[in-house]
């Protein structure tokens, strides 16, 4: 069911978990503080090219936010969302982030990120390669291939299988050394269990409606 936030950009509802996919206060602000502002341009302060995998597609919010910015920027950026769930290209088409976005001729490529197929790398832009992959996140695995992780699951209360020390354990394996883990959960639990399997953590500002969320590094060593 879609949703209006708190900044006027759309949401869903969903029925199977009972939570929104993004903050009531704010779809569009929410992703853009924790995955734009205190991820993707956090790494691209310091490098040209940015390789970001995101956990939980969704409504492809972060994906089309992300594009935006490495146009914006001139920044490379190849991105993979992993999915289980994808909402129709029939629901995606009644989202309003294009416009939000000052990007009204771009309601098209928001689109295009929905209909584009699975499993296979997609050339957007000499600035974003695309692809999504239906798999859960606790089979994927990667070593050192990611700057950023955009970790962007439902709550642990919601979906706790995907909040384990096991998860997080494969999230570190993906990581190139001072690659960062940004997501809205700030949750005591959650950070031990990010310290446990090696990644330092970072309290930061959260977005409208959390006083924080998190940043975690990995290590050089």
């Amino acid at each position: 069911m879609l949703q209006l936030t708190g900044d006027g950009s759309h949401t869903l509802y969903s029925e199977h978990y009972g939570v929104t996919y993004h903050s009531h206060f704010g779809a569009t602000t929410e992703s853009m503080h924790v995955f734009i502002n205190a991820g993707l341009r956090f790494k691209a302060a310091v490098q040209n090219h940015v390789d970001v995998l995101e956990t939980g597609f969704g409504t492809g919010l972060n994906a089309f936010l992300t594009w935006v910015e490495a146009e914006r920027r001139n920044l490379g950026v190849r991105y993979l969302g992993l999915e289980i769930q994808p909402i129709s290209a029939q629901q995606a088409a009644e989202f309003n982030y294009a416009d939000l976005l000052g990007e009204p001729l771009r309601k098209q490529d928001f689109l295009q990120l929905h209909t584009l197929s699975w499993g296979e790398r997609h050339t957007l832009s000499n600035n974003f390669v695309f692809e999504k992959k239906l798999l859960p996140i606790q089979e994927f695995h990667a070593k050192e291939a990611f700057d950023v992780v955009y970790f962007d699951a439902f709550s642990p209360q919601s979906q706790p299988e995907l909040w384990t020390q096991e998860v997080f354990a494969n999230m570190y394996d993906a990581l190139r050394p001072e690659g960062i883990l940004v997501t809205y959960c700030a949750q005591g639990e959650f950070k031990r269990t990010l310290k446990k399997v090696g990644f330092s953590v970072e309290r930061v500002q959260g977005p409208p409606g959390k006083r924080e969320m998190t940043r975690a590094w990995k290590n050089l060593s």
